[in-house]
């Protein structure tokens, strides 16, 4: 059976691609000649092609443009000038394959071929390159650093003050060979406030340009270190969108690519997540649609760590218990290691012996025998948001801060040497 190809090139070689794929002796058809990229999803979501063949410079085409054909089981071949630095740039757009020698239409042919049959043995995870003809690009990215969601369900439980104050603690000024320190980033697209509790200026989020960065095929280590100012001796911090209207500018196709640069810029990624984990049902009849938690799924399907935080008071209590299985059930968190943090842990709101009478609850309800508890400091959290500082910097030696100092060494600990959580909460992918 031939193949059909969706062709947008620009310029004058276009007559010479679509001659050359519409005479491979049946092999191949030429099935819509798009004048752009509008018309080539359009072309692609109602099925007219298996391939597309595109020029590396056709405007607007990003990752998302990538992604949206790949969910309409297209794959795309890019024809660029030979450029290595172009040929990183495609591959950073998620493309399948790029053909360097325009000019030959026995190559074309062949490289268009090749990558539909690659297609059909499912390789389309992997990045071929075709001059002239398809083979493998190892991947580039130094998978090093480790990412660490923050994530609680609503009602203000201390996502953000635990985000922040872990990230201090795990950021380590030593330096070395690879990523070092932490790198703290806000994705809360509800109410985003690392920036304000930190000190630091959000008229210009540099989440949402590290986004549209890697939507471009743009992002690198330079690029995400200029977008990310160091607060403190090894910590960096990519503030969020100042508005909760601007969550568009943060889709999880771009966001993936965030997360694996800043493992190779940070030994430890720290991501505080907005609260709601819905998953717009309604528009999944529409796959293109974006979505509007995209930034807190897409931060829970990257994370090694799901760092989980309720409030100490029976009503945070109750919604930690619902959020911790709203989370087992939420596939992209499923294979991510999981430690349960009680916040604002005080005798007032549990009894006078608040906990034991927390773990109690956790253990009877949730399955959690062993929740990372932090007690209430108002005195200290008030002093360290009136400098805009962390408690490291404004209140060294409170109560809080001593437990998230526990709590980041537990994290530095080996996955072999943490006690096993109750297995019936857990799903795998």
């Amino acid at each position: 059976m031939a193949v059909g190809v969706l062709c947008a090139v620009r310029g004058a070689g276009e007559t010479a691609v679509v001659t050359a794929l519409d005479g491979a002796a049946g092999r191949v058809t030429v099935m819509r000649r798009c004048a752009d990229l509008v018309e080539l999803l359009a072309a692609a979501a109602a099925g007219l092609g298996r391939l597309a063949v595109v020029s590396g410079d056709l405007p607007h085409l990003d990752r998302e443009a990538v992604a949206q054909l790949h969910l309409a089981q297209v794959r795309v071949l890019v024809l660029i000038a030979p450029s290595e630095r172009e040929i990183e740039r495609m591959c950073a757009l998620g493309v399948d394959a790029v053909l360097e020698d325009v000019a030959d239409p026995a190559a074309l042919v062949a490289a268009v071929l090749a990558l539909a049959d690659a297609a059909d043995q499912d390789l389309a995870e992997r990045h071929p390159r075709v001059a002239p003809v398809v083979t493998v690009l190892d991947d580039q990215t130094a998978r090093t650093g480790r990412v660490v969601a923050v994530w609680g369900p609503t009602g203000a439980p201390g996502r953000s003050t635990v985000a922040v104050n872990l990230a201090a603690e795990l950021a380590d000024p030593g330096g070395g060979p690879g990523p070092y320190g932490a790198l703290l980033v806000d994705a809360d697209t509800y109410g985003g406030t690392v920036a304000q509790l930190v000190g630091l200026l959000d008229e210009s989020p540099g989440l949402a340009a590290a986004a549209r960065a890697a939507g471009t095929g743009s992002l690198d280590l330079a690029t995400l270190a200029r977008l990310a100012p160091v607060l403190a001796p090894g910590l960096r911090v990519l503030t969020g969108i100042s508005r909760a209207s601007r969550w568009p500018e943060l889709p999880d196709s771009a966001l993936e690519v965030v997360w694996e640069v800043a493992r190779s810029l940070a030994a430890w990624t720290v991501i505080d997540c907005g609260f709601c984990l819905e998953q717009d049902e309604e528009l999944s009849y529409d796959t293109r649609a974006p979505r509007r938690n995209a930034a807190t799924l897409s931060a829970l399907e990257a994370a090694d760590v799901v760092v989980v935080v309720g409030s100490g008071d029976p009503v945070g209590v109750q919604r930690l218990v619902r959020g911790i299985t709203d989370l087992a059930n939420l596939p992209a968190a499923s294979t991510a290691r999981r430690i349960v943090v009680v916040n604002r842990v005080r005798a007032s709101a549990a009894g006078s012996r608040p906990g034991d009478a927390l773990r109690a609850s956790l253990a009877r309800f949730a399955g959690i025998d062993a929740p990372h508890l932090v007690p209430e400091d108002r005195a200290g959290l008030d002093a360290a948001v009136l400098r805009g500082a962390t408690l490291r910097e404004a209140a060294s030696g409170s109560p809080a801060r001593r437990a998230i100092v526990a709590l980041a060494a537990l994290l530095a600990q080996p996955v072999e040497a943490q006690p096993r959580r109750a297995a019936r909460f857990a799903r795998r992918r």
